[in-house]
């Protein structure tokens, strides 16, 4: 490994050097360097509405992978009349809802999907995540698909209270999650790609995204 000074550090690529050494480099690579800077400061400027739609974009691209993943281990979850494995799916099911209802609230950071980018037939399913995210996990409302009581019964010398619990779930997720799922990848994707073209357009310099293969899980929903 090479020797380098305190404060500087590099990769595969570059040697990063701290500003308050350049005053010891001869005056050219002074001068050179600070033409760079300066170039690529004016760039920024030009652009500076469109890469803050790619840091907003940058907020999503996490969320969206744990979705993919969350409903990938819904669909190839082993499933069994039990209560741990009811549990399970309960506890997968609201990861679902809540990091899927984060992809549409623009307040968080991210740049919040807007309903009507969503596909005509996919829409009804939607709402249905975003009622369930509001009324079962997010708030006190009642939703349809979960209610508790008691039963008292009096045996003649004693009174016994027993909890009712109705649990409304789709074991594996539902169906159509699928199809959310990869319409969220293909439309993060697509945006990504048109906000790099337009940094392109504006500034004249080639931007790159790091991008590798996809998880093994993606798509993969059993």
């Amino acid at each position: 490994m090479t020797n380098l000074p305190p404060g500087v550090w590099e990769d595969d690529e570059y040697i990063y050097i701290p500003e308050e050494l350049l005053q010891h480099f001869p005056q050219p690579y002074r001068e050179a360097i600070e033409a760079q800077r300066q170039q690529g400061s004016d760039a920024l400027r030009i652009a500076d509405q469109d890469i803050q739609s790619l840091v907003r974009l940058a907020h999503d691209i996490p969320a969206a992978s744990s979705l993919s993943y969350i409903y990938h281990r819904l669909r190839t979850a082993t499933f069994e009349p039990t209560t741990e494995v009811l549990m399970e799916q309960e506890m997968m099911t609201t990861a679902f809802v809540v990091t899927y209802a984060r992809l549409f609230n623009s307040r968080r950071g991210g740049s919040g999907i807007a309903r009507s980018k969503i596909p005509a037939h996919l829409k009804q399913v939607h709402d249905d995540i975003i009622d369930i995210r509001h009324k079962r996990y997010a708030h006190t409302d009642e939703h349809r698909s979960v209610g508790s009581g008691v039963q008292i019964k009096f045996s003649g010398s004693e009174f016994n209270v027993e909890l009712q619990l109705q649990l409304g779930l789709y074991i594996g997720g539902r169906n159509e999650w699928a199809e959310l799922v990869s319409f969220i990848d293909e439309y993060i994707h697509d945006r990504l790609q048109k906000i790099l073209k337009r940094l392109e357009d504006k500034t004249g310099y080639k931007w790159s995204f790091p991008v590798g293969p996809a998880p093994s899980w993606v798509g993969d929903y059993g």
